[in-house]
């Protein structure tokens, strides 16, 4: 068994990677393409789904490369991650998608820390996240179940590429990196007010997951879910049911 701390750095370094690449490929693509905001969100959508593939076989093997906290509890309710750890990932993603921010925009020679001013709670953008959740919950437990795993960087990688354009709102789907876009008033950041809706909605849509999951594979096993997003090492699900938390 992988010790806790190693996990959590991984999984704090994939999600600074994760929001580096969100923040950093959209200020370049602003840079870049100057007006068109079509093209520029086609390099963003490139870059984050190329990003995310390398990530999670990065960091895959050590923690599951979860790099969002509806992943997380998704995990823990299916049994795979301890609730404890699953309650530890979620400040490690968070800090990650801080950084990842911060270090895109001294990369790119803005200042360290900016607020973002752009507004994006409308009902339709809210909606859209829970679609969003929903489908890259759905992507990634059913890899797991039919024992796939080793399909999730390529899979989830494509999935949100594609919610890019098919949702209104970019297709965030992860509270950590909500809060990590908030600070870079750039091409990809939040407002702060957008996002305490955004988490309620994903979380909403994490909801819904569960239950589509367990009625679509309803022998969805703790020690199958535990492989999520790739096989890694992990302790047998008796172990996780008996240790308290």
């Amino acid at each position: 068994m992988i010790p806790l701390p190693r996990r959590l750095f991984a999984e704090f370094l994939g999600s600074a990677f994760l929001a580096a690449t969100v923040v950093g490929s959209g200020i370049a693509a602003s840079q870049l393409s100057p007006g068109d905001s079509g093209l520029q969100l086609l390099e963003n959508a490139a870059a984050t789904a190329a990003g995310l593939f390398t990530f999670i076989l990065m960091f895959g093997p050590i923690s599951g490369a979860h790099f969002n906290p509806v992943v997380s509890l998704a995990d823990a309710a299916f049994g795979g991650l301890r609730w404890r750890h699953a309650c530890a990932y979620i400040p490690a993603q968070v800090l990650g998608c801080i950084a990842g921010a911060v270090a895109a925009n001294v990369m790119f020679e803005l200042t360290p820390i900016s607020i973002s001013d752009t507004h994006r709670a409308s009902p339709s953008h809210l909606f859209a996240e829970v679609v969003a959740t929903l489908g890259l919950l759905l992507v990634i437990f059913a890899l797991a179940r039919s024992r796939r795993g080793n399909l999730a960087p390529a899979a989830v990688g494509a999935y949100i590429g594609a919610a890019y354009f098919f949702t209104s709102s970019t297709s965030f789907a992860n509270p950590a990196i909500d809060v990590g876009r908030m600070f870079s008033d750039s091409f990809a950041g939040i407002a702060p007010a957008s996002v305490p809706s955004f988490v309620v909605f994903q979380l909403l849509g994490g909801v819904l997951a569960f239950f589509v999951i367990r009625f679509l594979y309803p022998d969805l096993t703790p020690d199958e879910a535990a492989e999520v997003m790739l096989p890694h090492e992990v302790e047998p699900a008796a172990e996780r049911a008996a240790a308290p938390g």
